[in-house]
């Protein structure tokens, strides 16, 4: 390979890198773990894994969660 095919390639490379950083930090995807738990990624370095009626009790708490946040708001931290 020559230098020029070198640097085209790795430009390539660099583009693809960031498309793949900044496609994964937005988007939030669930698959089921291999002990059938539900994990979902995109909302940490880590995916949160529950079992199905751990999430089954977090939904339903959805109301109490918000009024929680609205409460604590200056307590709470916002991510950047």
């Amino acid at each position: 390979m020559s230098d020029e095919d070198l640097r085209a390639e790795l430009e390539r490379l660099k583009q693809e890198n960031a498309a793949l950083k900044s496609g994964s930090s937005r988007a939030i995807s669930m698959k089921v773990s291999e002990k059938g738990g539900l994990s979902v990624y995109g909302l940490g370095r880590f995916p949160v894994t529950l079992y199905k009626e751990q999430w089954t009790k977090l939904l339903d708490m959805a109301s109490e969660i918000r009024s929680f946040i609205v409460e604590n708001e200056g307590k709470l931290k916002t991510r950047e």
